[in-house]
C-alpha cells in the first residue's frame, strides 16, 4: 500500500496493530502457563480475553472505514515477543522468572499504548469519531493492564530479590534444584508437563 496522506498512514498503522494483536493472542497462553504466581497467571488469562476483544474492536474499525480487516507484518511486536520467548526458555528460579515475564509483558503493553494512542489521535484528526472511541477504549484497557502488571511486580520483584539473596547464601541449594526457600527452580516451558 502506497502511503500518500494521513488516512493511508492511519490504515497502515491499523493493519500493523491488527497483526500485533494476533501475535499477542498466540503468546499469552504460553506466558500464562509459564507464570508461577497465581495473580500473574490470572492477569495473563484475563488479558487474553481482553485481547480477543481488542481484535474485534479493530475489526469494527475496519468495517467503519470499509477496509478489509487484514494485518501487515508487525516486526516491532515480533521482536518484543521473540525477546519474551527467550526469557521463557531460560531456567530461572520462580520469582525471577515471573519478574522476567512481567518485564516482557510490560514491553508489549508499552508498545500497544504508543500504537493505540497514535491511531486514536489520527482517527480524531481524520474525523473518524466512532473509530476514535473504539480505539480509545482499547487504549484505556492497555493502560489498565500495564498498571495491573506494575502492581503485581511490586509483590513479585521483592520476592525475586530475596530469592537471589537466598541462592547467594546457599550455593548448594541452587545446585540441588531449590532456590534456598525449598521451592523448585522454574523449568523452561518446553520442559513442563
Amino acid at each position: 500500500m502506497k502511503i500518500e496522506n494521513l488516512r493511508d498512514l492511519w490504515i497502515d498503522e491499523l493493519k500493523d496493530l491488527y497483526h500485533a494483536e494476533n501475535q499477542i493472542l498466540k503468546a499469552l497462553p504460553r506466558m500464562a502457563k509459564a507464570a508461577v504466581d497465581d495473580t500473574l497467571q490470572s492477569a495473563f488469562e484475563d488479558h487474553l480475553e481482553q485481547t480477543r476483544g481488542h481484535v474485534k474492536r479493530l475489526e469494527q474499525v475496519f468495517d467503519l472505514i470499509d477496509v478489509p480487516a487484514k494485518g501487515k507484518p508487525c516486526k516491532g511486536m515480533a521482536g518484543i515477543i521473540a525477546e519474551g520467548k527467550e526469557m521463557l526458555d531460560m531456567d530461572l528460579p520462580e520469582p525471577v522468572g515471573d519478574a522476567a515475564l512481567i518485564a516482557a509483558a510490560q514491553r508489549v503493553e508499552h508498545y500497544e499504548i504508543a500504537a493505540y494512542g497514535t491511531v486514536r489521535t489520527y482517527a480524531e484528526i481524520l474525523g473518524e469519531t466512532d473509530a476514535a472511541e473504539l480505539l480509545e477504549a482499547t487504549l484505556n484497557e492497555e493502560k489498565e493492564t500495564d498498571e495491573t502488571l506494575s502492581e503485581i511486580a511490586e509483590q513479585v520483584n521483592p520476592e525475586a530479590a530475596e530469592g537471589a539473596d537466598d541462592e547467594t547464601a546457599s550455593p548448594a541449594a541452587s545446585r540441588n534444584g531449590s532456590n534456598g526457600n525449598g521451592k523448585k527452580k522454574r523449568q523452561p516451558v518446553g520442559a513442563r508437563r
